[in-house]
């Protein structure tokens, strides 16, 4: 039985050295990143193309229901900002129109439709109505991408 407990102490001190010597002082974390940067918010980013000359109708349609949903997302605290952008185009496959919506981190992208879904609803309408808007947009615009990106603070 002593040999027994013996063999035992013995392999878990063995075990225990191997793992020890594994980590050595260039992989010890001194409980910060050692990133040359500070993690910051998260932001969407849709780049969208407008039909030449519509840049304006556009706008007037996003003014009557992209602003409300943000504004209230902004009030219900499910975004922090939301930034719009309006540029030319670098040619013909370029976007001119930036949408950024600012998450405070990446978590708050985890069940967003079920935090967004009501106010959207609230906001534009039935999902029949919200598909009409969507068609009549479809005639002045397209969405060329979306991006997810971390903004980052330089140390």
């Amino acid at each position: 039985m002593k040999i027994r407990t013996l063999t035992i102490v013995a392999l878990t001190c063995s075990l225990a050295g191997v793992c020890l010597a594994q980590s050595s002082p260039a992989t010890k974390t001194t409980g910060g990143s050692t990133a040359p940067y500070n993690e910051g918010s998260v932001w969407t980013l849709s780049m969208i193309k407008t039909k030449t000359g519509l840049g304006d109708e556009y706008f007037k349609q996003i003014t009557g229901t992209v602003k409300p949903v943000y504004e209230e997302a902004k009030k219900q605290k499910i975004i922090l900002s939301y930034k719009i952008l309006n540029g030319e185009a670098s040619d013909s496959h370029d976007f001119n129109i930036l949408i950024l919506v600012e998450y405070p981190n990446m978590a708050a992208l985890d069940g967003l439709r079920d935090k967004m879904d009501p106010v959207i609803t609230k906001v534009m309408g039935s999902e029949d109505q919200r598909k009409d808007m969507a068609v009549k947009r479809l005639d002045i615009r397209e969405i060329l991408g979306t991006k997810t990106m971390r903004e980052v603070t330089l140390k």
